[in-house]
């Protein structure tokens, strides 16, 4: 049987343009109503509500969430395993992407944090990055 190489995987519910898969960031005037039309838009959403969630605010997911804002005031901040928190949540709580790389940095002053997520869709390998700062 031959292997077929180069092909891409898609989503249904990308190929219908009149679906709404879910609720687009941020919450605006312009987002309220459109939503996001293919999974790795929600995806992408997802993860950044995975961040800005904290620990216990969601209803019956009491582990869901990062709480990366109130991680601002902090003093001792354990940079190494918040990452490693981010990619266990990611991989738990966004199961259609996968981590590649996560940086996270100080500003001098230590009152900004610079998150940087590089991840990559499980179903066709389309890669995308995020990047927060946090005041």
């Amino acid at each position: 049987m031959p292997i077929l190489t180069g092909i891409k995987r898609r989503s249904p519910l990308d190929i219908n343009k009149n679906l709404v898969i879910g609720v687009a960031f941020p919450l605006d005037d312009n987002n309220l109503f459109k939503g996001t039309e293919t999974v790795m838009e929600q995806a992408k959403a997802n993860l950044l509500n995975l961040l800005l969630t904290y620990p216990g605010e969601r209803i019956n997911l009491p582990n869901f969430g990062i709480g990366v804002k109130r991680l601002i005031f902090e003093q001792n901040l354990n940079l190494e395993a918040l990452k490693i928190k981010i990619e266990t949540q990611a991989a738990y709580y966004v199961p259609n992407i996968k981590v590649l790389n996560v940086v996270i940095e100080l500003s001098e002053d230590s009152h900004t944090i610079f998150i940087t997520i590089m991840y990559k869709s499980t179903l066709d390998g389309t890669q995308d990055a995020i990047k927060l700062n946090f005041k």
